[in-house]
C-alpha cells in the first residue's frame, strides 16, 4: 500500500498549498500555538525530545474541519518556542489503518524513533475493528510502518485504542484505553522485552472500582508514569453526569495518584481529580525530556462540544494545542506551570502596583491580544475580576472561596462559567494568544484553558473590585 500511502500524502500537501493563505489571513490563528496547517487538528500524538530535539505529533484531518480518516501531522523544536511543521508521519492507507491513523505514542529504541498507534478500520455497514501498530524511523522525520503487534483480546470492545508505551527496568510497557462488554470504561496493560512481542496483563483500574465508582463508558488517551515518588495515571472518561462545579464538559480528563504493581499489573491508586477547569482540555500527553522534566501538552478542545460553531471554520481550519506546561506532584496533587522556556518569549514588560474599592480600571498600555499577564493578589476583600478583551472575565469570590472563569458562548452568544472551589488566590498568570487563554493559579495549582473568539479590534482588559482588592500587575508582551 506504499503507492496509497504516498498519494495520500501528496493530496494532503496540496491542500495545505490551496488554503494557505486563507488560514493564515484569520485573525483568530494564534501567534504563539501549535495549530493544524489545514484541517482539523485533535489529540497531541507521540510528545519525544530526541538527539536534543522535540517532537509532537498530531491528530490531523487535512480535507476538511471535521473529524474523519485520521493523518498523524508533526512539528519539531529546539526549545519548546520555535516550532517547524515537519513531513507527515503517517497517512491512513494501510488494510490494517484505512480509516484513521488513531492516537498514539513514541520510544527511542535501538537508535530508532517507534511510533505505537491505533489502526482504526471500519467495514461497510460501520463495525469497527482496531489494530494496535507500530512505524519506526532513523531520523525522527521518515517513518516506515511496520504493521500490527497487538490485536484486540476477548472481553473488550473495539473501543480499544491510544496506546502509550514507556520502559520500565529492563521491559517494556503499553497501556490503552478501552471499554469492557459492558461498556464501562477501563485501562489495560501490556508487556514486552522487544516491542514486537506483546503479554497482555489484564486491567490496570476500571470504572466502577473503589474509591472512583462509576466513572462512564470509556476511558480515552492513557498516559501512566512516576512523577515525585507516586504513579499517575492520566486519561480522559467518557460518560461522567455533570456534579456540581464537576464534569461540566462533554467529556473530561483527568488523573489517579498511587502505586503501580507491575508484576500484577494492578494500580492502588486514590479518587478520580480533574486536571483542567477550562471550557477545553483533552487528551493530554507527557513525556520525560533530556533534563528529567514530565512535560505535558494538550488538546484545546473536547470532541462533540461545539465544534461545528468554531468560527476558525470559515477560514478552514479548527483546533490548537495548549503551551508545553511542566508536572509536578506536591501536596497529593499534580500541579502544572508553563515550561520555563516559554520565558524567551518574552519582549517588553510593564508593572504596575494597584489598589481598587468598588471601582473598574482599564489602562491602555495594558491592553493587547497577544501576551503573558501575571496578576500577584495580596488582598481580596469581596471579589476581583480581570476580563479581557470583553469577552472573558477570571473571578475570584473571597466570601465564597470560588474562582469561575466566564465567557461568551461561541455557539450562541450566551454567557457560560467554568468554577472550582479554592480557599484563597494569591497569583493568577494568564497566556493570551488571539483566540485562547490559559490561567495557571496559585503556580499551577489549578488551571483553566479555553478557547475565546473576542472582536477582532477590542483588546480591553478590565481589572474590577467589589470591596477592596490590592494587587500588583506585570504584563509582557510576547513575540
Amino acid at each position: 500500500m506504499l503507492d496509497r500511502n504516498n498519494e495520500l500524502k501528496e493530496l494532503a500537501i496540496k491542500e495545505i498549498e490551496m488554503h494557505r493563505e486563507t488560514v493564515e489571513r484569520d485573525p483568530y490563528r494564534p501567534a504563539f500555538h501549535l495549530m493544524p496547517p489545514v484541517g482539523l487538528l485533535n489529540d497531541p500524538n507521540g510528545f519525544i525530545q530526541w538527539k536534543g530535539t522535540y517532537h509532537v505529533f498530531f491528530q490531523w484531518m487535512p480535507f476538511k474541519t471535521e473529524h474523519g480518516a485520521k493523518f498523524w501531522g508533526h512539528y519539531t523544536s529546539k526549545d519548546l518556542v520555535n516550532w517547524e511543521l515537519a513531513p507527515i508521519a503517517l497517512t491512513p492507507g494501510d488494510w490494517y489503518d484505512k480509516n484513521g491513523c488513531y492516537s498514539g505514542s513514541a520510544v527511542v529504541h535501538d537508535n530508532k524513533m517507534k511510533l505505537f498507534y491505533t489502526g482504526n478500520v471500519k467495514d461497510e455497514n460501520g463495525n469497527r475493528e482496531t489494530y494496535q501498530c507500530v512505524a519506526e524511523s532513523e531520523d525522527g522525520i521518515h517513518f516506515d510502518k511496520k504493521g500490527v503487534v497487538v490485536e484486540l483480546p476477548e472481553g473488550y470492545t473495539p473501543h480499544f485504542r491510544d496506546p502509550k508505551v514507556w520502559k520500565h527496568l529492563d521491559k517494556w510497557y503499553m497501556v490503552i484505553g478501552t471499554q469492557d462488554l459492558s461498556e464501562e470504561g477501563r485501562i489495560v496493560l501490556y508487556e514486552s522485552s522487544d516491542l514486537r512481542e506483546w503479554t497482555f496483563k489484564g486491567d490496570v483500574t476500571a470504572s466502577g472500582q473503589e474509591p472512583i465508582g462509576d466513572l462512564g463508558y470509556m476511558w480515552e488517551c492513557p498516559d501512566l508514569f512516576e512523577l515525585d515518588g507516586k504513579d499517575i495515571l492520566l486519561f480522559s472518561p467518557q460518560g461522567l453526569e455533570g456534579n456540581g462545579y464537576l464534569y461540566q464538559n462533554v467529556y473530561q480528563t483527568g488523573y489517579l495518584s498511587g502505586e503501580l504493581d507491575y508484576a500484577s499489573g494492578k494500580m492502588s491508586h486514590g479518587a478520580f481529580t480533574e486536571l483542567d477547569r477550562g471550557f477545553e482540555f483533552y487528551a493530554p500527553q507527557t513525556t520525560l525530556d533530556e533534563n528529567g522534566r514530565r512535560l505535558v501538552i494538550g488538546w484545546m478542545g473536547v470532541p462533540e462540544q461545539g465544534e461545528e460553531h468554531h468560527p476558525t471554520i470559515a477560514h478552514k481550519w479548527i483546533h490548537i494545542l495548549t503551551i508545553p506546561r511542566e508536572l509536578h506532584y506536591e501536596g497529593n496533587q499534580l500541579f502544572q506551570r508553563p515550561a520555563a522556556e516559554l520565558e524567551a518569549m518574552r519582549h517588553s514588560d510593564i508593572t504596575k502596583n494597584v489598589s481598587l474599592s468598588n471601582e473598574r480600571k482599564e489602562w491602555s498600555e495594558l491592553n493587547g491580544a497577544v501576551y503573558e499577564l501575571l496578576v500577584q493578589l495580596n488582598k481580596v476583600e469581596e471579589t476581583f475580576s480581570v476580563t479581557i478583551r470583553n469577552n472573558a472575565t477570571m473571578t475570584y469570590d473571597a466570601t465564597k472561596s470560588v474562582l469561575t472563569f466566564k465567557r461568551k458562548s461561541f455557539v450562541n452568544g450566551e454567557e457560560e462559567t467554568r468554577s472550582c472551589l479554592i480557599e484563597s488566590v494569591n497569583e493568577l498568570r494568564f497566556y493570551v494568544d488571539s483566540s485562547s487563554i490559559e490561567v495557571f493559579v496559585n503556580d499551577g495549582k489549578e488551571v483553566f484553558t479555553s478557547r475565546f473568539f473576542p472582536e477582532e479590534y477590542n483588546e480591553s482588559l478590565v481589572f474590577e473590585a467589589d470591596g477592596h482588592s490590592t494587587f500588583q500587575v506585570t504584563k509582557w508582551l510576547l513575540k
